[in-house]
């Protein structure tokens, strides 16, 4: 199979926009890691010691920055073991294309007692989001039919 000189641009752009580009912004920053091969996220680690205090939340380092690639977002999401270990959850997760600022975790302690988040720690995973850029709004007068209809939390559970 031959590629024309006309393709080869539009396949070099194609792989520079997979790239996920990483800035570190402090020596104590680290490089977002995958648990294996075929893990749906990066594990992002703390760059500074803090607490956590019990039921309450708080904003973790990273002193890392990111541009996702083009078409994506970056959802911020919790790691299960903190979740089941420790009763810590992630919140306010979504990293925009255009942002290009560090990257802080939100953590919520649903715990009775303080958790200490330890330098170099994993404390959240980046995962890649596919997006819609440009849906159409249209506006309506009423939406079809569905078997759920408006039924809300827990609704298709019965």
């Amino acid at each position: 199979m031959t590629i024309s000189n006309q393709e080869q641009p539009s396949l070099k752009k194609q792989k520079m926009s997979s790239q996920l580009k990483i800035q570190l912004r402090s020596a104590a920053a680290k490089v977002p890691t995958k648990g294996s091969v075929t893990a749906a996220g990066y594990d992002l680690y703390a760059s500074q010691a803090t607490t956590i205090k019990a039921r309450g939340q708080g904003l973790v380092s990273t002193d890392v920055s990111f541009t996702v690639p083009v078409g994506t977002y970056g959802r911020i999401a919790p790691r299960s073991g903190l979740a089941v270990k420790n009763g810590i959850s992630t919140g306010a997760g979504v990293v925009d294309r255009d942002y290009t600022g560090e990257v802080k975790v939100v953590l919520f302690n649903h715990s009775e007692n303080d958790f200490e988040v330890k330098l170099g720690e994993r404390v959240a995973q980046l995962i890649l989001e596919r997006i819609v850029e440009d849906a159409e709004i249209v506006v309506v007068e009423s939406l079809e039919e569905s078997a759920r209809g408006a039924g809300g939390f827990g609704s298709t559970g019965k």
